[in-house]
């Protein structure tokens, strides 16, 4: 498991969102969200920063990189 899909499960159960609630704010597809919570699927930087400002969270917080939120 990446240090990315631990922290987009890790956001979205801290925020009591489901996955589909996830996609609709962020416009991924649903296949391409649950290939990132399953770290089957590395995502664009594009859709890094879909995630990072849905979430409210720096995109070094999603990365792993940083422990700052």
């Amino acid at each position: 498991m990446s240090a990315f899909s631990a922290r987009l499960r890790e956001l979205r159960a801290l925020k009591k969102l489901t996955q589909q609630q996830v996609v609709k704010g962020t416009g991924l597809s649903v296949r391409a969200y649950q290939s990132y919570e399953l770290a089957e699927k590395e995502p664009t930087l594009s859709n890094i920063n879909k995630l990072a400002d849905f979430f409210e969270v720096s995109t070094d917080y999603l990365l792993g990189r940083s422990d700052k939120l």
